[in-house]
């Protein structure tokens, strides 16, 4: 399996919410994690955010959904890069607030650095989480 499949099978199974035991096949031992936002702030390995994922879409946005709007591979960097767009509604128990109802679809990117072994080595997520908790009421 190619570097590229590899990383694209772990978009899909963290996307859908599988958590660590559904990725880790596709991710290397130790494998860090980065983005600049301050929902993710306290998350530095790609364990901790597939299962902060799973937490999310099992919890406050129950029944969550995603698309990809684009992808790529960069041979000469090892890296792929994905478009997508997550739609969900905060329905479920958890958050920083009670159920408000509201949804949000909003765009982000993965950016997978692959090692040698074509797995995950290091994961950056570009959100606009501001953009997100705004249109879930859970900030002003």
């Amino acid at each position: 399996m190619s570097a590229f499949e590899n990383a694209t099978k772990f978009f899909h199974a963290c996307e859908s919410l599988e958590g660590w035991e559904g990725c880790k096949q596709y991710v290397a031992e130790g494998a860090g994690f980065g983005g600049q936002c301050e929902a993710l702030a306290d998350i530095s390995t790609l364990e901790a955010y597939t299962e902060w994922m799973a937490g999310l879409g099992k919890g406050p946005l129950v029944g969550c959904s995603y698309v990809i709007n684009g992808s790529g591979w960069d041979e000469e960097n090892r890296m792929a890069v994905f478009f997508g767009t997550i739609t969900g509604s905060h329905n479920g128990e958890g958050g920083p607030v009670p159920p408000t109802g509201k949804e949000t679809q909003t765009d982000y990117v993965y950016a997978c650095k692959m090692n040698a072994d074509d797995k995950v080595e290091f994961m950056t997520k570009v959100w606009n989480v501001s953009w997100t908790l705004r249109d879930l009421g859970w900030a002003a």
